[in-house]
C-alpha cells in the first residue's frame, strides 16, 4: 500500500499507510509527499483528530439515547398490559381446567409463551436507561426473546391446522384428543429451543453491539437466517392464511347463525390479522437489516433501517397483548361449553 496518494472530496490528502486515517480538511496547508504528516505540527493533527471523533461520539450517543428512551416509554405500557392480560388468562384456565379440550392445550401453551417473554421484558427497558453490559445474560436475553416469539408462532400454526381440520371433517374429528395437542406443542418447544441453542453463538456477547443487538459487521449466518424466515415465518404464514380463508369460507357457506359459529369466525379472523400484523414487518426488516450488515463498522450505518428494525421488534411483541382477543373468544366458548 505504501507510496500510493490518495485523494477524496472535503479530505485531506493521504499517503496509503496502514496507520493512515482520513480527518476532515480543517488546515487548507498542502501535505508533505510521502508522509502522512502535514506540514503543521503532529500536535495539530492529533488535536484535530480527538475533536473530530469527540463530536462524532456525541452525536452518536445523543442519538441513540434518543432511540432507547423512546423504547422504554413503548415497552413499559406493553410490559404492564401484556402482563395482566396474560396472568388473568392463565389463572382463567388452570380455574376451568376440567373444560380443557384439544383446542384450550394450543391456548394454555400460547399463553406460556407470550407471558414468558412479557415477563423478561423489564430487561430490555432498564438496558434504554442504564446500558447493560455485554455478557452472557445478553445472550440469554435474546435467547428467550428468539425462543417464546417463534414458539408462539409455530402454535399459532398448530392451532390453525387443528380448526381446519375440526371444520373441515366435523364428523371424523369431533371431540379431538388432548394428548395429540400436547404431543405437538412438546414437539414446537423442543424443535425451537433446539434451533436458538444450535445458532447461539451468532448471539455471543463478542458479537454483540448493545446486549440486546449484533454488531452490524457480524451478521447472523445465512443458515440461521434461512431458518428463521422459511420455518418460521413464511411457511406457517402460508398454513395460517390457507386454513384461516378455508374455516371462513365453509363456516359463510353453511345456514347456521349459532353463537358457536360467531365464536369461531371471530377466533380465526382475529387469529390471521394479528398473526399477518405482527410477523411480516419483523421479517422483512430482518432480511433488510441482513443485507446492510455487510460492511466494516459495528454500529449501523443506515439509522433509518436500524429504526425501523426497533419499531417492528416492538410491533411483534404486541403480538403478547393482541392474542388476548382469541382468548376472549375461547373463554366465551368455554362459558358456552363449546370447543
Amino acid at each position: 500500500m505504501s507510496g500510493k496518494t490518495f485523494r477524496l472530496p472535503g479530505y485531506v490528502e493521504l499517503q496509503a499507510h496502514a496507520t493512515c486515517e482520513l480527518l476532515p480538511r480543517s488546515d487548507p496547508s498542502p501535505w508533505l509527499d510521502g508522509s502522512c504528516t502535514p506540514r503543521g505540527s503532529l500536535n495539530f493533527q492529533k488535536q484535530n483528530r480527538d475533536s473530530t471523533m469527540t463530536r462524532m461520539s456525541q452525536n452518536h450517543t445523543n442519538s441513540t439515547c434518543t432511540v432507547e428512551e423512546l423504547q422504554a416509554i413503548a415497552y413499559t405500557p406493553l410490559f404492564i398490559l401484556g402482563l395482566l392480560l396474560n396472568a388473568t388468562a392463565l389463572w382463567l384456565f388452570v380455574r376451568r381446567r376440567h373444560a380443557w379440550t384439544d383446542t384450550h392445550v394450543y391456548m394454555l401453551n400460547l399463553i406460556v409463551a407470550d407471558l414468558t417473554l412479557i415477563i423478561f421484558l423489564p430487561f430490555r427497558i432498564v438496558d434504554a436507561f442504564h446500558c447493560l453490559s455485554k455478557t452472557w445474560l445478553c445472550t440469554v436475553l435474546i435467547s428467550v426473546h428468539y425462543v417464546n416469539m417463534y414458539a408462539s408462532i409455530l402454535i399459532t400454526t398448530a392451532l390453525s391446522v387443528h380448526r381446519f381440520v375440526m371444520v373441515r371433517f366435523p364428523h371424523r374429528y369431533r371431540r379431538g384428543n388432548k394428548h395429540t395437542a400436547a404431543v405437538v406443542c412438546l414437539f414446537i418447544w423442543v424443535f425451537v429451543i433446539a434451533v436458538c441453542v444450535g445458532f447461539q453463538s451468532d448471539n455471543y456477547p463478542k458479537n454483540l453491539w448493545t446486549c440486546f443487538e449484533r454488531c452490524k459487521n457480524k451478521p447472523i449466518r445465512m443458515s440461521f437466517l434461512a431458518v428463521l424466515v422459511t420455518s418460521g415465518f413464511l411457511v406457517p404464514l402460508l398454513i395460517v392464511v390457507f386454513c384461516s380463508s378455508q374455516i371462513l369460507l365453509i363456516l359463510m357457506r353453511a345456514n347456521d347463525n349459532s353463537r358457536e359459529k360467531k365464536s369461531i369466525v371471530g377466533i380465526v379472523t382475529a387469529n390471521m390479522i394479528v398473526f399477518i400484523f405482527c410477523y411480516t414487518p419483523i421479517h422483512a426488516s430482518i432480511l433488510v437489516s441482513y443485507l446492510e450488515d455487510q460492511h466494516e463498522s459495528c454500529v449501523p450505518t443506515s439509522m433509518i433501517v436500524h429504526y425501523i428494525l426497533l419499531i417492528s421488534e416492538w410491533i411483534a411483541t404486541t403480538n403478547c397483548c393482541l392474542d388476548s382477543v382469541s382468548y376472549y373468544f375461547l373463554f366465551k366458548s368455554l362459558s358456552l361449553g363449546g370447543n
